[in-house]
């Protein structure tokens, strides 16, 4: 079986993905995402991962391509990857003391492949104070993720709670792929 081709860049990913023991190739999607505001956030994160599977397989057809996309939403409204530090500090007082959803969404795409599957976690955080809101920003860690957070690093002492794939928060949802690729008969 040739290579499976991971269509993300997230280092998250990459570490995650080795735990299904599956050889791959990580080769990126550097199309611009466009986002239909008018479909279900669960719809949407998997269009988007569909986006850049379909990017990667135009020029790998004879391969099997994964796409992924992470979102956040609370109170029906998306938070992506904070834009700067106070748009960071925005969405952090936003999660702050409350529950959101956390979408992940995947595309598995080949010449006979075109499945899409998404999960759903519901994280709680505690009530954050604003210096430490001020100081996990200061941290960097939030300004690539997200929501603003890493669950998996400094932002794992604000979580209260998990209710889903803890993987999933992270990029992806480690189990869900494994029986997927081999109900798809990808892997034994």
């Amino acid at each position: 079986m040739n290579k499976l081709i991971l269509a993300s860049n997230s280092p998250r990913r990459k570490e995650l993905f080795k735990l299904l023991n599956i050889e791959y190739e990580i080769i990126t999607s550097n199309i611009e995402e466009i986002v239909n505001s008018d479909i279900l956030p669960e719809d949407l994160v998997m269009d988007l991962a569909f986006q850049k599977a379909v990017d990667v397989f135009k020029t790998h057809k004879e391969r099997i391509v994964l796409g992924f996309d992470t979102l956040v939403y609370i109170d029906d409204e998306l938070l992506g990857k904070p834009k700067s530090k106070e748009d960071a500090i925005s969405m952090l007082h936003k999660l702050s003391g409350k529950t959101h959803i956390v979408l992940t969404g995947c595309a598995v795409i080949s010449k006979s492949i075109s499945k899409s599957f998404f999960e759903k976690t519901r994280v709680t955080f505690y009530d954050m104070t604003d210096l430490e809101i001020s100081e996990y920003v200061e941290s960097g860690e939030p300004m690539d993720k997200a929501g603003s957070y890493g669950i998996q690093g400094l932002g794992s002492k604000y979580v209260k709670h998990v209710n889903g794939d803890y993987f999933s928060v992270m990029g992806l949802p480690v189990s869900r792929v494994y029986h997927e690729l081999k109900a798809l008969e990808i892997i034994e």
